[in-house]
């Protein structure tokens, strides 16, 4: 293994790690910046969405829509019904399967809930050409399975709540 140089580009291994960690922070950061803007984690943010975006939905539906295990979907959705958020109840026709609906209170807060791109990172993937932001889109779909396929219990890796 060769020693980085200032003239010499790092590894694209290191590259993609380097990269990947600037993301994970990013992240982190408007994470917590949401956080404190609306009293809301981002998992909390996902599921409000996925709600809205599929209406009245089970909760394994809710975890295949926004890639969490199940477990942490029900965390999610106990602290988002504690809130108001959403009302949860058994279906009519397979009382195992639990479906959630968002509130009035639930609706509002996604309302007025900042985007999970700040405006200038917004504005800069706006201004990009179509097949740059598909090539993205693309790069960014292939990485996530690439990582995911090395975890070895999806359920053991949660979000937190």
């Amino acid at each position: 293994m060769t020693a980085f140089s200032p003239e010499q580009p790092p590894e694209p291994t290191t590259s993609l790690v380097r990269s990947v960690r600037r993301i994970a922070q990013a992240i982190d950061v408007r994470s917590r910046e949401i956080a404190r803007l609306t009293g809301l984690t981002l998992p909390q943010l996902l599921v409000l969405q996925s709600i809205r975006a599929m209406g009245e939905v089970s909760t394994s539906a809710i975890s295949r829509d926004v890639s969490m295990s199940p477990p942490t979907v029900v965390a999610v959705l106990d602290r988002l019904e504690a809130h108001g958020m959403i009302v949860r109840y058994r279906s009519t026709t397979d009382r195992r399967i639990v479906h959630a609906r968002l509130t009035d209170q639930g609706r509002d807060a996604l309302t007025t809930a900042p985007g999970f791109l700040r405006a200038d990172a917004l504005a800069r993937w706006s201004a990009l050409p179509l097949d740059q932001k598909q090539a993205l889109a693309d790069a960014m779909e292939m990485l996530s399975a690439l990582m995911a396929a090395e975890t070895p219990d999806r359920d053991a890796v949660s979000a937190p709540a």
